[in-house]
């Protein structure tokens, strides 16, 4: 019988690690056979699907093809390990090569060497801000994007994988070549194997994931879908279908970009909007990856991971490099469990493409394809979707808006659309807090309280004294509401003066809910009525004690529970119109001791009130 220490469990592992290793790699612990293989899977197939990516994102921004790789191979390494997200890998993307080649071409001319030097300057650049922001501990600003808007984002960019993957699935060409009429065109050049490939290499990948989950479903369906394609071509006599083709292998090289950054006064317009557009995307892919793997993510330190891996990429001859959708979904479906995975993809690369050149050419863009379809289709959260559904209109509209976005716009700008939505959204109800009347529905000493509106039979309400329960905070956005609501109370009811706020939801006030509330005394006190609270917070007490609000309301206004307001305010009504009464709603209508002075047309008693400091909490 083994002990818990020999087991070979993640506790077991963290014992044989110094505390400092675990400190700086919190994961370390959780390394065994089990993990290492898997992530072992997980790399092998992050540095086959990052060969047509490397290669391709180059050319959009106009640099050699070796460029490309070589940013999945030491700046993603470097993210890897100084990081704090697990799944998520580093690489080269669509947008940021897009925006780079975009601020590239006004400065000089693609291919040439100021041009090339210029790219490694800037990559430099943006890695220096990113570990500024990161070590200046600004990663709270990643608080801001939403998991609603996330949910669209994800969902838009499902749909940007699958589209982008759609040409090489059907063997087509780029849907961005083709305009007009030229669409059905475009969908009748389908060739039938590549589709017959990427059909077989979703069918399996889908097959294994439900009848083996534990197995490496992505390589395995990779393996079916190139195997299916060589009988195709060689025994089924069909067009050839498209390979990967060659690889420049990616050796790190290492150089100073001294002349490029030279022009840094130029340049550092660009890179500030280049850091925006990377970090946008690497927080936004890491918060989702973090969401549906459950572990935490640093925001301070993935970005100085970030900047670490632009710092480095900027000195090895490698295009800028952030978190890549692309590969790190694909990553976390795959299995990966550490950022070992990461690891082994950048150290598989360079041998990969050195050692096996001839092979990787033959790999079919159907079969690579048809994973990024199992991916973009594994990302659809659906029963979440459902639940955003029923429990919110208002963020299922956040959400698809952000997804629309994701479609149309560059990822980081569909992200800021998303946040700035839901943060919209946020400030819109907090500064419409739910105020409501408060009564009861029966007699009984053991009654509660109830929502008039809410309440189909509830007991008529005071003729003097209105019960009312603030739900929120009151600054300077709610400040137009709670008048106007405080100003159709005094209009429905003009004959109750007396307002009694319970306000132990009342959770936060600045000067300008300070000020309301005085103005709202002093048109009670105007009317022969006036104002109390039942339980006010002590942030809020201070609050009013700081504008002189509690000096002029009185400390003898403010209640520590409902019943004992209720029978001091009952005291300070008018005796005359209480002689009248007959609703006599509260228990104190009915004592002779209030009642009966009150009928002989005495003045009532006072008293009631807290005699306390009024800055010490209420209970």
């Amino acid at each position: 019988m083994h002990s818990p220490q020999s087991s070979g469990g993640p506790s077991a592992a963290a014992g044989r690690h110094p505390p400092r290793l675990n400190r700086w790699f919190p994961w370390a612990g959780e390394v065994s056979a089990t993990s290492l293989r898997a992530d072992a899977l997980a790399g092998l197939l992050g540095a086959l699907l990052v060969l047509p990516q490397g290669i391709a994102f180059a050319s959009l921004a106009g640099l050699p093809p070796q460029m490309g790789l070589a940013a999945a191979v030491l700046p993603a390494l470097v993210a890897a390990l100084a990081g704090s997200s697990r799944q998520v890998v580093t690489g080269p993307t669509n947008a940021n090569s897009i925006a780079l080649g975009a601020m590239l071409a006004p400065l000089a001319l693609a291919g040439t060497p100021l041009y090339l030097q210029l790219a490694l300057a800037l990559t430099f650049m943006v890695g220096l801000l990113q570990f500024a922001v990161g070590a200046l501990r600004l990663g709270a600003l990643a608080n801001f994007i939403s998991p609603t808007a996330l949910l669209g984002f994800t969902s838009g960019a499902a749909v940007l994988i699958a589209w982008h993957a759609l040409p090489d699935a059907l063997a087509l060409p780029k849907p961005s070549a083709v305009t007009g009429a030229g669409w059905l065109q475009w969908l009748g050049a389908v060739q039938p194997g590549a589709f017959a490939v990427a059909a077989t290499t979703v069918a399996t990948g889908l097959v294994l994931r439900a009848w083996r989950p534990g197995w490496p479903g992505l390589l395995i369906a990779l393996l079916v879908g190139s195997a299916l394609a060589w009988v195709l071509e060689a025994g089924a006599g069909l067009a050839a279908i498209p390979k990967l083709g060659a690889v420049p292998v990616p050796w790190p090289q290492f150089a100073w970009p001294a002349e490029g950054l030279t022009h840094a006064r130029e340049l550092l317009g660009l890179a500030a909007a280049l850091t925006v557009v990377a970090l946008a995307q690497s927080m936004a892919i890491g918060q989702v990856v973090a969401a549906r793997s459950g572990h935490r993510l640093d925001a301070n330190r993935e970005f100085v991971g970030q900047g670490l891996a632009n710092l480095v990429g900027g000195c090895t001859q490698s295009l800028i490099a952030c978190g890549s959708l692309n590969r790190s979904l694909p990553n976390l479906e795959a299995g990966a469990r550490t950022p070992l995975a990461a690891v082994g993809a950048a150290l598989l690369l360079v041998p990969m493409v050195a050692l096996s050149a001839p092979m990787l050419a033959l790999l079919p863009l159907a079969a690579m394809a048809g994973l990024l379809l199992l991916v973009a289709f594994s990302l659809f959260d659906f029963a979440r979707w459902k639940r955003l559904a029923r429990s919110s209109r208002s963020e299922t509209a956040v959400a698809a808006i952000t997804g629309v976005a994701t479609l149309l716009l560059p990822l980081e700008q569909a992200v800021l659309v998303g946040s700035a939505l839901s943060l919209g959204l946020y400030l819109h109800r907090t500064a419409h807090p739910a105020m409501r009347s408060m009564g009861f529905d029966r007699d009984g000493a053991d009654r509660p309280f109830i929502v008039v509106e809410d309440t189909p039979g509830a007991r008529p309400q005071c003729p003097q004294l209105k019960l009312l329960r603030m739900e929120g905070p009151v600054y300077f956005a709610a400040t137009a509401h709670v008048s106007d609501r405080l100003q159709a109370l005094r209009d429905e009811r003009p004959s109750a003066p007396h307002l009694l706020v319970m306000s132990k939801s009342m959770n936060f006030l600045d000067p300008a809910g300070a000020d309301l509330w005085l103005a709202e005394l002093r048109t009670r006190r105007a009317q022969g009525g006036d104002l109390y609270f039942h339980r006010p917070r002590p942030p809020v007490l201070e609050q009013w004690r700081r504008d002189g609000f509690l000096d002029e309301l009185g400390a003898d206004h403010l209640f520590a529970d409902k019943r004992s307001a209720i029978a001091s305010i009952c005291r300070r009504l008018d005796p005359e119109r209480c002689a009248r009464c007959h609703v006599r709603v509260f228990a104190e209508c009915h004592d002779p001791s209030v009642v009966a002075p009150l009928r002989e047309g005495l003045p009532p008693t006072s008293g009631g009130g807290l005699t306390r400091d009024p800055a010490a909490p209420l209970r």
